[in-house]
């Protein structure tokens, strides 16, 4: 294999992926960008302001576009056997059931994170206090340790601290990424983030026992997921444990 496991590449992971062998990887927990079609806030509260300044950010850092669904074949040729989380908005779910379930035949389930202190925009639609993460599987492995581990509905505040720790605007909660990776992957286990942000699967993995391997474009956040794997936030604080 041209990259090596236990560590991360400032790759864009499209071409990337193609040098990772056929049936390498055991799990894949990825979150890629969603699909945004409209990013402009409107009014002119200081909260439409502070949604408008996220939102630029998303597009600077092309977190908007959705996915490029060639990259779902390479997922599938990689793993051992389909075993992978990916990450989504409402937007995008009907095409990935379409791939995974409808053309590939897979077994899935719907993670759903709830937050209770979701940001108060309602105009003409629901909430936006809830994010998607799809898991697909083909015999792939699922064993969670108890109850609470087994349950699809996260209820976790917005992670503001972790944002304010690491910069990435689509962070997403570690405690989630490491129930997801304990449940579907044995210790010593590779898995793969195609789309790693400022680091949380590499770090979950970390934590858990399991082997890690990433990808990430932007080098801002490329740079800060390096850090954070030597316990260092992206203010250059110097932490005790992997966060």
């Amino acid at each position: 294999m041209k990259y090596e496991a236990d560590n991360i590449y400032n790759e864009d992971c499209y071409k990337a992926i193609k040098e990772i062998p056929d049936k390498s990887i055991d799990l894949i927990v990825t979150d890629p960008p969603y699909l945004i079609e409209n990013t402009k806030a409107g009014g002119g509260t200081q909260l439409s302001k502070s949604i408008q300044k996220m939102n630029d950010e998303l597009e600077l850092s092309n977190l908007v576009g959705s996915i490029d669904e060639t990259i779902l074949n390479e997922f599938i040729r990689v793993l051992k056997t389909i075993n992978l989380y990916i990450w989504c908005n409402h937007k995008q779910i009907p095409m990935y059931l379409d791939f995974f379930v409808n053309k590939h035949k897979c077994a899935f389930d719907i993670i759903i994170w709830h937050k209770p202190n979701a940001t108060p925009l309602f105009n003409n639609k629901y909430l936006t206090d809830k994010e998607y993460c799809l898991y697909f599987r083909k015999s792939g492995y699922c064993c969670p340790a108890n109850y609470e581990e087994a349950k699809t509905v996260y209820s976790m505040p917005i992670n503001i601290k972790d944002k304010d720790k690491f910069w990435h605007p689509t962070i997403k909660p570690r405690k989630i990424i490491e129930n997801l990776i304990k449940n579907s992957s044995r210790p010593n286990d590779l898995v793969l983030d195609c789309f790693l942000g400022s680091g949380t699967t590499a770090v979950a993995c970390k934590n858990t026992g399991r082997r890690y391997l990433g990808f990430e474009i932007n080098e801002k956040y490329f740079k800060i997921a390096q850090d954070r794997l030597k316990n260092i936030d992206a203010n250059g604080q110097i932490g005790m444990f992997t966060s």
